[in-house]
């Protein structure tokens, strides 16, 4: 079963964008009582039967079983009645609105998430309907319950043959969307091993090095727009809670931040897609990146993305037909990608590679990421596919081995950068 995810821009009109603010009115209300109901039952058994609370908590029977899903679903049913207010939006959204309530308690107790939060009307942005009805895709609206046709702008068609599962609407800076969860009764194989390999390795100066000896210089997103970002945050201290002024700000400082964002992704995907034009295999660092984020360059790192990017590498990669797999990231920098000895640790200042027993000479960044291409190669059963320098060498075997053409060598053809592409030039600037 193949599942995708397609998003478009929605065009609604006045009554609809005051029926969808209505519908994230509710469930934000929906939300905040039942984590309040949790919390008032996790605190009436939270003091021994012997000792007094020092704070005041609501008096819960004993017996009183855990407000799980399937009950607050059933109260939720029985407060329809009392409060027709309810009534004004689908069943089935405010039904998923529990669901990811109960979602997110389970992963705070078995994943060791943080406790959900209580929602302001700033934090609920989006909402699910889980079906839709029959034939919700127009020619220029789709169809949801309860709004009827909306207008939208369908960026690319739909493919034929695929079934439209569910449609979750986000509120955004610059208008709402809708995703389009798509599936397909097809089985696609994971690509296998085949063609030339490349490694990449990450780094704060060059965003990516790869094994081909193409520096890619990392763009600065958020240092670009940090000034007006700034100058906004400190103009918002002075603004008083609810007034229109402070919200009309926080909106300005919204769009800014998803101008940031939307920049950084549209990169990514250019970027991965130049980086599997080419190759059939690409071997990266297996990193936490949570711990990446932290110390004092943990700024730069959460403005660069590599989670994000490793993901939509990863993807690409699929999408692609080019073979994806990380590799163990201890020892890149301190192993000769050329003869195999070792370098010993390299202080972060020195940004050469050069190794005293076969003469190898390189960046840094592009020796890591030729030892990491060596790795992956190896983790796959075969040798070594290149020597790095191009040159016959003992234990070298030629790219056509992989793919079991023959032997031949041919030198690493080294990268021209990025930096002609007006796509990605573009956002460098942005």
């Amino acid at each position: 079963m193949l599942t995708m995810t397609y998003e478009y821009k929605l065009q609604p009109t006045a009554e609809q964008m005051a029926a969808i603010e209505q519908t994230l009115e509710v469930c934000r209300s929906v939300w905040n009582f039942a984590l309040r109901q949790r919390k008032d039952w996790c605190n009436s058994r939270k003091s021994p039967i012997n000792v007094c609370s020092i704070q005041s908590e609501y008096i819960i029977a004993a017996d009183e079983p855990f407000p799980n899903y399937h009950r607050q679903a059933k109260q939720l049913t029985n407060a329809k009645k009392q409060y027709p207010r309810l009534k004004t939006v689908h069943s089935q959204v405010l039904q998923q609105v529990l669901r990811t309530l109960d979602r997110a308690w389970d992963d705070m107790k078995a994943r060791g998430f943080g406790f959900p939060r209580f929602k302001s009307k700033y934090r609920m942005r989006s909402f699910v309907f889980p079906q839709l009805g029959k034939d919700p895709i127009g020619d220029h609206a789709i169809k949801f319950p309860k709004l009827g046709w909306v207008r939208w702008r369908q960026s690319r068609p739909i493919p034929e043959g695929v079934e439209v599962k569910q449609a979750k609407i986000v509120r955004k800076a610059s208008g709402y969307f809708v995703m389009l969860s798509l599936q397909l009764n097809v089985n696609v194989p994971n690509p296998m091993p085949h063609g030339h390999p490349r490694g990449l390795d990450w780094g704060y100066d060059k965003f990516v090095a790869t094994s081909d000896g193409e520096e890619i210089k990392q763009p600065r997103f958020l240092k670009t727009l940090q000034r007006q970002l700034k100058l906004l945050q400190r103009r918002l201290k002075n603004k008083q809670k609810g007034s229109n002024n402070r919200h009309k700000l926080n909106q300005k400082i919204a769009r800014l931040h998803q101008k940031i964002s939307d920049t950084r992704k549209d990169w990514h995907f250019k970027l991965a897609h130049h980086l599997c034009d080419g190759v059939g295999m690409l071997f990266v660092e297996d990193i936490n990146w949570v711990s990446w984020q932290r110390g004092m360059l943990s700024k730069h790192s959460a403005d660069t993305g590599f989670g994000q990017f490793v993901e939509i590498l990863e993807w690409v990669c699929w999408k692609r037909g080019v073979y994806f797999a990380k590799v163990d990231r201890n020892g890149t920098s301190q192993t000769c990608p050329n003869c195999g000895g070792y370098t010993g640790k390299k202080p972060l200042d020195l940004r050469v590679h050069c190794c005293s027993e076969c003469g190898y000479t390189t960046t840094r960044d592009v020796a890591a990421s030729q030892g990491i291409r060596n790795r992956g190669v190896s983790a796959l059963g075969h040798s070594v596919v290149e020597n790095v320098c191009g040159l016959e060498a003992t234990g070298s075997v030629g790219h056509d081995a992989l793919v079991g053409t023959g032997r031949s060598r041919k030198p690493v053809s080294r990268g021209t950068g990025i930096a002609h592409l007006k796509d990605i030039k573009r956002s460098e600037m942005a």
